[in-house]
């Protein structure tokens, strides 16, 4: 009996505890079944002891499963626990993943739907940075992907010129603010010159009196150009001023008699008073006594070719030149014809023919040879034509320079093609297009090297 106990015990140990209450449940029902089946039947109860020792020892082995299956299941919640905290950790990193994911995005996203201020400048391209990005950047690996390493190496690039650009950009206010507080200074200064500069006049008169340091040459120029006629004062103001404004490489000089002038104004000063007085005495007599004309001069030469005892002298440089004064200059003379009212020009000292016709070909359709305006063309005769072997000729612009207004024989607004291309509306252009002396400066150096160009 104990053997057999023995040999269940062992064979119990064997067994998982699941298998060992399955067996132990049937044994104890088996057992059960046999004592109700025993006294049902009234059968001696000697088996009884042994059946209840069997009962007694499967209760030992249900406490045994039971023990071993709660073990079992402690060992099972111990392993779950520990199996849980790395599938925990596990579950973090993925959610964490997934945050970082979707804030990826949203960041990608607003990257793409981003406008800029100027939509129109994009990245630097390959060429153009393969050949200016320093070797810093290009000997830089950035990513796996070849194209993508080749973006950020530009992204790095085009990062690296903004830098330098607001670095430029921070020199270049720094040097804008001195240079506007050293305008200021010499604003401030300019603004305070004059008061000096007139003080300093005042106080150096005394001692250019005593040395007689005074510009006698440019005095005695100012003296004779108010004796000038208002043509060529007109001209000798206008070269004057743009010598003085823009200091332009020319000289002015006013030529000729003083004596002959002054005698010439005070007969004009004379003639003008006698024929404001016959015109009282005709207004006096009611009209009745006729005023005394002047006798028509004839159609003599030197009469009508009178020429007032000073001229302008114009001496143009070569700007082009360092020390243009050391070179021959184109000498131009103005002379004011009394009769025929008209400005002529010519050029002295010239040895050839080539720089006379430097004035023929300064402006197109304008040789010289025809008078400017009716006026003249009434006093010369029908012929109207010019002495041509005189050496200053009556130039339009020389005319417009000197002030000298002429009006076009007809409208030039008339609507008929034919007369807006005739020669009254063509000379009507010319009048409003070249009155500009910078205009025949250019054009006179112009044709002075054009004809050195050709010798």
């Amino acid at each position: 009996m104990q053997s057999e106990i023995a040999k269940d015990t062992v064979a119990t140990a064997e067994k998982s505890p699941l298998e060992l209450l399955q067996e132990t449940k049937a044994s104890v029902e088996a057992i059960i079944t046999k004592l109700l089946s025993i006294k049902q039947q009234g059968t001696p109860k000697s088996e009884n002891r042994e059946l209840l020792t069997q009962m007694f020892l499967n209760f030992i082995n249900l406490r045994q499963a039971n023990r071993a299956i709660l073990i079992e299941e402690e060992k099972l919640k111990t392993e779950t626990e520990l199996a849980k905290s790395p599938v925990d950790f596990t579950t973090l990193e993925l959610h964490n993943l997934m945050y970082e994911k979707s804030h990826y995005l949203k960041a990608t996203k607003a990257s793409r739907d981003f406008k800029s201020m100027y939509p129109n400048i994009d990245l630097i391209s390959e060429q153009d940075f393969f050949s200016d990005a320093p070797e810093a950047i290009k000997s830089q690996t950035l990513s796996n992907d070849s194209s993508h390493d080749l973006m950020l190496k530009r992204l790095n690039f085009e990062l690296h010129q903004r830098k330098e650009l607001c670095k430029l950009r921070v020199r270049l206010e720094q040097q804008k603010k001195c240079l506007i507080e050293t305008n200021a200074e010499r604003n401030k200064f300019l603004s305070s010159l004059p008061v000096h500069l007139k003080s300093l006049k005042k106080a150096s008169l005394p001692v250019q009196s005593q040395l007689s340091l005074q510009n006698q040459k440019k005095l005695k120029y100012h003296n004779l150009a108010e004796l000038l006629p208002p043509p060529l004062y007109v001209i000798y103001s206008q070269f004057m001023a743009l010598k003085e404004a823009f200091e332009e490489n020319i000289d002015v000089e006013v030529s000729g008699s003083l004596n002959d002038a002054q005698s010439y104004a005070r007969q004009q000063a004379e003639q003008n008073s006698e024929n404001l007085r016959m015109e009282i005495d005709d207004e006096d007599d009611d009209g009745k006594r006729q005023r005394k004309r002047p006798k028509k001069e004839g159609s003599d030469e030197e009469g009508l070719y009178q020429v007032n005892p000073l001229n302008v002298v114009l001496h143009v440089y070569d700007d082009e030149i360092p020390d243009s004064k050391s070179h021959k200059p184109v000498v131009l003379k103005f002379e004011y014809l009394l009769k025929l009212n008209i400005v002529c020009v010519g050029i002295e000292k010239s040895q050839d023919g080539a720089e006379k016709n430097i004035l023929c070909n300064l402006f197109p359709e304008d040789a010289g040879l025809e008078p400017p305006h009716q006026s003249a063309k009434l006093i010369l005769g029908n012929d109207h034509a010019f002495d041509e072997s005189r050496t200053s000729r009556p130039y339009k612009w020389a005319q417009h320079l000197a002030g000298i207004e002429i009006l076009p024989e007809m409208s030039p607004f008339f609507t008929d093609k034919d007369i807006q291309n005739s020669d009254t509306a063509k000379d009507f252009a010319f009048a409003s297009d070249h009155r500009n002396v910078q205009t025949v400066l250019q054009r006179i150096r112009s044709q002075k090297k054009t004809q050195l160009t050709l010798v």
